[in-house]
């Protein structure tokens, strides 16, 4: 069974309402702060952020949830992402070796509560992790990236 006419699964709905999400939520003054903060760093040795229309137009509509997912998960426990940018910030250098290996450029999404596992978009949209672990790939958009973290489906590994 899915809500909000098939665009989420019950339960990763369930887990967005709860945080706070509806549709039609956007919160472009918030994205923009966001925006303006990963542009304006440059890490010690130089390092910038990338920040293109993908990454603002998640943040405006996730930015800040903090979800619970309830429940076990399919694969794997599920995942407690914190869509908040700012957890990447001192990123940079990561963020761009990733977007070069994948040619594009990646920026920061959030992070998984408890693994502190980073999560980053690309400019097209397509959703990773990285943790200590390795890189993973979540989904090509932010709805099938939050089907994967709230139902606790294995994502696809990109590094050996």
């Amino acid at each position: 069974m899915t809500a909000d006419r098939n665009r989420f699964t019950t339960p990763v709905d369930t887990a967005l309402r709860a945080a706070g999400w509806q549709p039609g939520r956007w919160d472009i003054k918030q994205a923009e702060f966001w925006a303006d903060a990963l542009r304006t760093h440059v890490s010690p040795a130089g390092h910038r952020h990338s920040v293109f229309p993908a990454a603002v137009e998640a943040w405006a509509e996730f930015g800040g949830l903090h979800l619970t997912p309830q429940g076990p998960g399919r694969q794997i426990a599920p995942a407690q992402p914190h869509l908040d940018p700012l957890h990447g910030l001192h990123m940079a250098r990561t963020l761009g070796d990733l977007g070069r290996a994948l040619d594009t450029e990646v920026c920061p999404l959030g992070a998984e509560s408890g693994s502190e596992a980073l999560l980053a978009i690309d400019t097209e949209g397509r959703v990773y992790a990285l943790d200590h672990s390795g890189d993973w790939y979540l989904g090509p958009g932010i709805d099938q990236a939050l089907e994967t973290l709230i139902t606790g489906t294995t994502p696809t590994r990109l590094t050996a």
